[in-house]
């Protein structure tokens, strides 16, 4: 559906027409159409759309705008920044338009949802920055779920600040990191909710620590499309005693170097030690078919760092974990 400005209607009444039972035509107001029925109408429209000016025709629809039906989930996932990679930190430089617009979108979406937002799921490669996400996180108190974008631009005092907002955290999704634990620590402070995680990234023993000893009581992991360390993996399943769903679909696991090899080896099979200590969890979801299987096949070759961009819009947002799953 098109979405008309609000200059058009400017200069046009906020009227349409009916026919009663005599057939005879009447002239009704758009600002007194039944808000449930906008609002069933705006449903439909994207977070563009939303945002373009349609609060500002009439005082009925920015009624319906406002509705918290539209606003409980906040979807940024359409939404890529326009940007070169640089040599210097932060590695990314995001072009000032598309900067503007996100800053556009957020400030308009966030007036809109009055705060009723409780999943904010942004783009694997929008370049978010440290103000646009506190700002968010202000707007957003009671958030339950977060589907993080890349780190280049948030920084540890950006993040540590929106975590302690966000006390109702209970799912993240987020790419990997160099250094775990500071985030894991202010969630763990934080959010007494949370217990669903998803890591799109190499997984190494350091991060699998972190988890243990902050996050014990983590019951969904996600670790799909990744490289995963051996002694990481069997760390978590003996670590983590609540972890009830573990996901290594589409990974592939790595023995560290070990004697005088200094080789790892990668796991093409599962073995006992691994299966016995996962048959407690609930559901142990795992795809190591390298020959028949496309998305095997790409994060190997992609060595564990899934270039997403290389692959089909969306592929991003899959998840054999339906809780995690976003398409």
């Amino acid at each position: 559906m098109t979405v008309c400005h609000n200059s058009y209607f400017q200069e046009s009444p906020l009227e349409f027409l009916t026919m009663e039972e005599d057939s005879e035509a009447v002239i009704r107001r758009w600002e007194d159409l039944d808000t449930d029925i906008l609002v069933k109408i705006f449903q439909r429209f994207s977070v563009f759309e939303l945002t373009s000016g349609l609060a500002h025709v009439c005082s009925g629809w920015r009624v319906a705008c406002c509705d918290p039906i539209l606003w409980k989930t906040l979807d940024l996932s359409f939404m890529k920044s326009h940007f070169i990679k640089i040599p210097l930190e932060p590695y990314v430089y995001v072009e000032r338009r598309s900067d503007e617009t996100l800053t556009r979108v957020l400030k308009l979406s966030m007036n809109l949802s009055r705060g009723s937002t409780t999943t904010l799921i942004f783009h694997f490669n929008l370049f978010v920055s440290d103000e646009q996400l506190t700002y968010t996180a202000e707007r957003s108190p009671c958030l339950k779920r977060l589907v993080l974008p890349a780190w280049n631009r948030i920084k540890k005092t950006g993040i540590c600040k929106s975590i302690r907002i966000w006390k109702d955290l209970e799912s993240l999704t987020m790419p990997s990191i160099a250094n775990p634990p500071y985030l894991m620590a202010e969630i763990a402070k934080n959010c007494r909710n949370f217990t669903e995680l998803k890591i799109m990234g190499p997984f190494e023993p350091f991060f699998a620590n972190t988890l243990i000893s902050l996050l014990p009581g983590l019951r969904v992991l996600s670790l799909r499309c990744s490289s995963i360390n051996y002694d990481a993996l069997l760390a978590i399943l003996d670590g983590l005693p609540n972890l009830e769903v573990l996901n290594i679909s589409h990974s592939y696991v790595v023995e560290p170097a070990r004697g005088l090899t200094h080789q790892r080896r990668v796991v093409r099979e599962l073995d006992s030690r691994i299966m016995e200590k996962a048959a407690r969890l609930r559901k142990f979801l795992t795809c190591m078919e390298l020959e028949t299987c496309v998305m095997c096949q790409r994060t190997e070759m992609d060595e564990g760092i899934v270039r997403w961009y290389k692959y089909e819009e969306g592929q991003w947002k899959a998840d054999e974990v339906s809780s995690l799953h976003l398409c």
